[in-house]
């Protein structure tokens, strides 16, 4: 049985991975989609991770796409009770508060749901006063329209910054994280967030767990990048400490039979502060590797050449 992790002290629970929702209805179409959410669920998995925005970079989509077919598949499966719901808001509108207020809105009626189980700010907005933000968020907790809060892409000052201002005024406070974070990348959650999200009592769902694809062993050479935007990004794995974490992951996989994503994963679920990380799949292949995770116990000593490959 799949363990589960509170969400800070809202009382919602789930199980330690979240599944990205970012490709839904952009490259996994509806019928992979829901393929690929009934499978997890299959799996133990019992959150999943969208936003509003996604996917409004593809020609024709104005986002929201991956909300639909999210709530058209909770409408299908009937598994609206067992499934954790997170979506955001403000990545490119900005936060203020009539963005939010309507954004949630929006969000409720293509995910057909009546209550947001965690809603993110997307990213930070420092031309809107905390104050404000927070009170439309506190304003939407109370009316029963979302659960709990979530921060995206904040950094550590203005994380305690938000956690001072909820406490003064009085306003539901924010449970929840969403930071860069993997394997060979460290530094970019571990150097300020680490400590402010622990200090503010919040759970960590961190996405580019897998690195650009690179921690699934996809790239090892300058050979294997294609011309693709996504191979070109991994020549600094590749330059960096990257040879080095893929060596250790490999040992494992040998003493373990664990694919390298379902490592990669179970590393970060064992981080401390760290309740579940978020990753997609296009594929079933894809997926069976990431919900591998779900029952991969890493060993002490597994852990320790993992840190240290990757410090």
């Amino acid at each position: 049985m799949v363990e589960k992790r509170e969400i800070g002290s809202s009382g919602i629970e789930v199980a330690p991975l979240a599944l990205g929702g970012n490709v839904f209805g952009w490259t996994a179409d509806e019928a992979t989609s829901f393929t690929l959410m009934d499978a997890f669920r299959e799996a133990g998995g019992t959150m999943i991770d969208t936003a509003d925005v996604y996917s409004a970079w593809v020609p024709g989509h104005s986002g929201g796409e991956s909300e639909r077919v999210i709530g058209q598949w909770l409408a299908r499966s009937g598994a609206r009770e067992e499934m954790v719901i997170a979506t955001k808001v403000g990545f490119m509108a900005g936060l203020q508060p009539d963005t939010i207020r309507e954004g949630c809105d929006k969000s409720l009626e293509r995910l057909g749901i009546e209550t947001i189980d965690l809603y993110y700010m997307h990213k930070d907005d420092e031309s809107v006063p905390l104050d404000e933000s927070l009170g439309v968020y506190d304003e939407l907790v109370k009316a029963g329209r979302i659960r709990a809060i979530g921060l995206s892409n904040f950094t550590a000052p203005r994380i305690a910054e938000a956690m001072e201002v909820a406490d003064r005024c009085g306003y539901a406070r924010p449970q929840a994280l969403q930071p860069w974070y993997n394997l060979v990348e460290r530094e970019r959650y571990e150097d300020e967030l680490a400590a402010a999200a622990q200090a503010a009592g919040l759970s960590v769902f961190p996405y580019y767990g897998l690195a650009n694809g690179f921690l699934t062993g996809k790239y090892r050479s300058k050979d294997d990048l294609d011309q693709s935007p996504r191979g070109l990004r991994n020549v600094a794995y590749l330059e960096g400490r990257g040879q080095d974490v893929l060596a250790a992951m490999d040992a494992i996989a040998a003493d373990t039979g664990a694919p390298l994503a379902a490592i990669a994963l179970a590393w970060l679920m064992r981080a401390p502060t760290i309740t579940a990380p978020i990753a997609s799949a296009t594929s079933l292949a894809q997926l069976s590797e990431l919900t591998a995770a779900l029952t991969l116990d890493l060993t002490d000593e597994q852990v320790a050449s993992l840190d240290a490959a990757s410090g």
